[in-house]
This record gives structure tokens, C-alpha cells and sequence, in this order.
């Protein structure tokens, strides 16, 4: 594994060291590391802020590069930018009135205070001392969104331009989907946004081998795909993404602590998934001719 080392901070990128895969590995919520600064502008505790954490999910990818796949890693916390969010999103009322104006439309997930930069959660009340200005909304977006995004797009690029083609599988995990919900039962997420950032063939090879690892699978419910899959996803352009959100108890105990007895057979599990989508590619068929 060769990690580049011209990288802000914030991001690490570990390459292959023998023989490379047309695949890309994004980990946007495993990162562990609070700078002094979110620290200090937080009015929830450390433990709390780590509940956005996707939990030492980067750990089921840690054979990822022996698959031969590119890993792109945040190594800072969600609490600082979350980049699976959009620039755009965040709810007028989680920002000091002189940003109000750029943000408009919010949805549910910004309602809640799970924006671009996280600043709620549901029974802890805000994260932060006071509301973003500009100043933090920017210095968070430069630190670790846009480096991130800047990143994973140049390894896509380069994955494409070697290989004719790239597929980025974007690793989350989840907590159990409650009763009543989309999705509930599954244990393993797919998302493609319904058909837009992959075609058929990949997210059935993703799920087929899901289901061979012996767990409910569900597609798109309730999780169909974040801002990593419908920024970075063009079918049209050679560029395949799917999002797999994972079930934490899979792989954690209940005090979030990694389970190694479970860990090590979901690693080599999603190993075994990156050199199968890899294999599965059908070719210049996938994509679309010129007459079409």
C-alpha cells in the first residue's frame, strides 16, 4: 500500500502496491480525528460528537488496497464538514443571519440539523457554542470538504484514464433500520439513486454478493445514495458509484467498540465484493454508443 503523502491533513489517499483494480474506495464518515479548533467550538461533549462518526467503518475496508482498489479516506470527523453533503446543504436556521440568503429549500435531513455541517442532533440539542458564520463555514469547507471531494474526483480520473472505465463503491454504515421504516430488516443498503449514478450490472453484483454473505439485503431504502454517488457517479462517462451503508452491528458492540470476531469475516468479505465488481465490468458494451 503507497499512501500519498502532498495531501492535506484532513484527507489520506492509500493506493495499491502491486497490481491495481478499476476501483475506488470512498470512506467520507470514518474519520476519528477533532482538530483542537471543532473542539473548542463545541458545546457537545467529544463522546457525543462522535455519535455522527459511521463507527471505525473504515476498518471493513482495510484489505481494500490488497483487492488492488484506490482508497480515499476523510480522516477528520464528520462533526468537523460532512462530505456526503452537498455544499448547498443546510437549513437557513442552523447559520448566523448573514448567510441565511444562500441557503434555501432545505430537506428533512437539514431540518434536522444534518447538513453540510452537522449542528444538531435530536437529544442533544446543538453542537456548537453559536451559529456558523462565514469565517467557520469556510475554513471547515476548505480544511476537509473540498480536498476530499478534489481528491476522490483526481482518483476516479486517474482510475478511468487507466483503465477505460472506474467503479466507486462509497462505504458508510448505519445504525439498525427501526420497524416501520423503509428498509427495515436490512442489514446491507445498496444505493444507486434508483438507476441514476450505476447501471443494473453493478448493483446487482453488489447485492448478489451481499446476499451470499447471508444478510438481508435492501436497494435504496431507505438509503439510495448521499452527495459522494450523485456527485462522482456517470454511468454515461465510464464512471459506475454505488453506496453500501452496513449495518454497525455487523461489525461493533454495543458500546460502538469493534467486534474482531465479526470484523475480520465482513473485511474479507467487502475484499471478496471489490474483486468481484471488479471482474463483473461487462465491458465497452456498458456504455452507451454513439447512435444511441
Amino acid at each position: 500500500m503507497r499512501r500519498r503523502s502532498d495531501l492535506p491533513a484532513a484527507i489520506a489517499v492509500e493506493r495499491p502496491a502491486g497490481n491495481a483494480a478499476p476501483v475506488v474506495v470512498s470512506l467520507a464518515h470514518a474519520g476519528r480525528i477533532y482538530p483542537p479548533e471543532i473542539l473548542e467550538a463545541a458545546r457537545a461533549s467529544r463522546p457525543e460528537l462522535e455519535r455522527l462518526e459511521d463507527g471505525w467503518s473504515d476498518l471493513i475496508a482495510s484489505r481494500a488496497t490488497e483487492a488492488g482498489a484506490t482508497v480515499v479516506h476523510a480522516l477528520w470527523a464528520r462533526a468537523v464538514a460532512d462530505c456526503n453533503r452537498g455544499e448547498g446543504q443546510m437549513a437557513p436556521g442552523e447559520v448566523a443571519p448573514q448567510l441565511r440568503a444562500q441557503f434555501s429549500a432545505p430537506g428533512r435531513k437539514e431540518r434536522a440539523g444534518l447538513g453540510v455541517i452537522p449542528t444538531r442532533l435530536a437529544d442533544v440539542g446543538p453542537l456548537w457554542k453559536k451559529p456558523l458564520d462565514r469565517a467557520a463555514l469556510a475554513w471547515r469547507l476548505e480544511s476537509l470538504h473540498r480536498p476530499f471531494h478534489a481528491a476522490l474526483a483526481e482518483a476516479l480520473e486517474a482510475t478511468r484514464a487507466r483503465f477505460g472505465h472506474a467503479i466507486l463503491v462509497d462505504l458508510h454504515s448505519m445504525p439498525s433500520i427501526p420497524p416501520g421504516q423503509a428498509g427495515h430488516g436490512a442489514q446491507i443498503v445498496v444505493g444507486d439513486r434508483f438507476g441514476d449514478t450505476a447501471d443494473p450490472w453493478l448493483v446487482d453484483a453488489v447485492v448478489a454478493s451481499a446476499e451470499r454473505f447471508g444478510v438481508p439485503v435492501s436497494r435504496n431504502q431507505p438509503y439510495a445514495g448521499g452527495h459522494v454517488v450523485r456527485t462522482h457517479g456517470r454511468p454515461d462517462r465510464g464512471v459506475q458509484a454505488v453506496q453500501v451503508e452496513i449495518d454497525r452491528s455487523l461489525y461493533l458492540r454495543r458500546d460502538r467498540t469493534p467486534d474482531s470476531d465479526k470484523l475480520k469475516p465482513l473485511a474479507d468479505w467487502f475484499y471478496a465484493l471489490l474483486q468481484e465488481v471488479s471482474a463483473a465490468w461487462p465491458g465497452a458494451a456498458a456504455l452507451p454508443q454513439a447512435a444511441e
